[in-house]
């Protein structure tokens, strides 16, 4: 495993304290680049950076109830994890996974993501089961599908 973190760059906290902090169900996606991915979630999904280095990031959005929370690793990290076998170059990553980010406008997202040039492979619309949202792939495919509620 190697590491592109600069060696003066300091975690925003160790890797077992975070380990520890985490609660409920957590979401890794496995990515080529994590500032391309960083970006993406900026630029369309409107989320923050909690910290980010080119080997790690964790992303949030919303705050509260609301919050959501994730992490990206560069494929580099990973050294001989079972995932790498699935993730060379040219798969189709998170294929039959929706990443949904509720509270996040659809159509804001879809603007963005249109404005930027990635891939919308459904507009905003609303749904029977109450939602109003849209999927939106991000450069390494994985699906993100973001939704309000209907009024």
């Amino acid at each position: 495993m190697t590491k592109k973190r600069p060696e003066d760059q300091t975690p925003f906290m160790s890797a077992p304290d975070y380990g520890r902090s985490l609660k409920g169900m957590g979401i890794n996606l496995l990515v080529r680049e994590v500032p391309r991915a960083v970006a993406f979630a900026q630029a369309v999904l409107g989320a923050r950076l909690v910290y980010g280095d080119p080997d790690f990031a964790v992303l949030r959005h919303g705050t509260g109830d609301n919050q959501a929370e994730w992490m990206l690793h560069a494929d580099h990290t990973y050294g001989t994890h079972p995932l790498l076998s699935l993730t060379g170059d040219g798969a189709v990553r998170g294929a039959g996974v929706e990443l949904r980010l509720h509270g996040c406008d659809p159509d804001a997202a879809v603007a963005r993501a249109e404005a930027a040039g990635h891939y919308v492979m459904a507009k905003a619309a609303d749904k029977p089961h109450g939602l109003r949202e849209a999927y939106i792939a991000d450069p390494d495919g994985y699906v993100w599908v973001p939704d309000v509620p209907l009024r």
